[in-house]
């Protein structure tokens, strides 16, 4: 689930960043108003979260804005206003859920996950699995929860070998490139060696193993996830 955050606190920022990709969400963050519909437009996000209080445009104009040029994308409003009447302001300019700071991080995820559940349309028996399970070998990823699942069981990974493996299965067949997934698994951790997306491969290569599904380097374009006995052509 690509989630596009808008807020310029840049402490709030990092915790969010972290926090949220360790639940499964695929983290874009803008921390100006003035930059925020075109970073809107290019990452095309399932959900937006949207701080009222931003430098160079505020995040109502922000909003009013992205409908008027016809864009759906649900938007949970963050904001330290929490008088009724900011709150209606907000809702009749075209905001989906408002959630006034400081809030708690479960309530934040699970009003993210609500407004991209109603966002979406319910999808044909047919194609459920495709759209919000994709499968490799015995390995299926709930997008919703972040789950994933070894037939009846989940797995239970730390969480950067989870954020590693679920950015390699919500693109199942593609190889990724090291430093896209540094930026999956690390979002915001600027302390951190490039070199400890190989260690924490390595970590997730073990626990695969039994599963029927291995992880493969693949040199000059990066990791790819695969069931035991396919060759890449």
């Amino acid at each position: 689930m690509k989630l596009l955050l808008i807020e310029d606190d840049p402490t709030l920022q990092t915790t969010l960043v972290r926090s949220l990709s360790r639940r499964g969400f695929e983290m874009t963050t803008c921390g100006d108003g003035g930059a925020a519909l075109d970073q809107w437009a290019a990452c095309q996000p399932d959900v937006v979260a949207l701080d009222l209080t931003l430098p160079h445009m505020d995040g109502l104009q922000v909003l009013t804005l992205a409908r008027q040029r016809g864009w759906k994308t649900p938007v949970l409003i963050l904001t330290a206003r929490g008088t009724v009447g900011d709150r209606v302001v907000g809702l009749n300019t075209g905001a989906d859920d408002y959630l006034a700071k400081p809030f708690d991080l479960d309530e934040m995820e699970a009003r993210l996950r609500a407004l991209v559940r109603r966002s979406t349309p319910p999808a044909s028996e047919g194609d459920a699995a495709t759209s919000h399970m994709p499968t490799i070998g015995a390995l299926q990823l709930d997008r919703q929860s972040g789950a994933v699942h070894f037939g009846a069981q989940v797995l239970d990974l730390p969480p950067r070998e989870l954020a590693l493996l679920q950015a390699l299965m919500n693109r199942p067949g593609r190889a990724l490139a090291k430093e896209r997934l540094f930026e999956l698994v690390f979002p915001g951790e600027q302390d951190v060696q490039y070199e400890a997306i190989e260690v924490v491969a390595y970590r997730l290569r073990k626990r695969l193993v039994g599963t029927g599904v291995e992880l493969v380097t693949l040199r000059g374009l990066g990791y790819l996830l695969r069931t035991k006995g396919v060759e890449q052509p």
